[in-house]
């Protein structure tokens, strides 16, 4: 797909960088920081050592461990309010395209778990998602299907969360960034 994409689409997506840790210091120290920054620049989930240390670190590590199931979940959910989305004619067709929504919905729920880890809604970074929605709206990602996928997520996270540890403190974060999706509808 990367030999597909227009140099202009090639820049939104490395600017399109949705995490922030700025104002975190006063809570978290540099270790804590720079282990979130690797995490995110790797862009992979936390891992248990620096979990172990977070506020939230038992929740994060919940949906880390579950993220397919809950992903899978959101994927079907889609699939199922949006149906033909995927088929000739529809926003996440051809299939390279409904692969890369997918696969936003983990890296979503990867940021999303930054946040929770740390307890913070804080976690994005107002020009990341200014160049996403760009992006977005380049690529003429289908942004009805993706906030319902984001509230998708944030069900199976619950009930995943619900189902290890009794818990279903996420609302926030999620809130957070379905909000900020939100706003590209205003980019339209």
């Amino acid at each position: 797909m990367a030999a597909q994409l227009s140099p202009r689409v090639k820049e939104l997506i490395e600017k399109a960088r949705i995490v922030s840790f700025d104002g975190w210091q006063g809570q978290f120290g540099e270790d804590a920081i720079a282990s979130f920054q690797s995490a995110d620049d790797k862009r992979a989930y936390l891992d248990d050592s620096t979990l172990a240390g977070m506020p939230a670190g038992d929740i994060a590590r919940a949906l880390r461990d579950h993220s397919t199931v809950i992903v899978d979940a959101a994927r079907s959910q889609v699939l199922d309010q949006f149906p033909g989305i995927t088929e000739p004619g529809g926003g996440l067709y051809p299939a390279v395209r409904a692969e890369a929504c997918w696969r936003d919905f983990w890296q979503f729920l990867r940021c999303i778990s930054y946040g929770i880890a740390a307890q913070r809604t804080d976690y994005t970074n107002p020009m990341g998602l200014h160049y996403m929605g760009e992006l977005y709206q380049e690529l003429q990602v289908p942004l009805d299907a993706m906030v319902y996928g984001l509230q998708s997520l944030k069900t199976a996270s619950r009930k995943q969360l619900n189902l290890a540890l009794n818990d279903n403190r996420v609302n926030p974060y999620f809130d957070h960034l379905i909000q900020s999706l939100s706003q590209f509808y205003a980019t339209d």
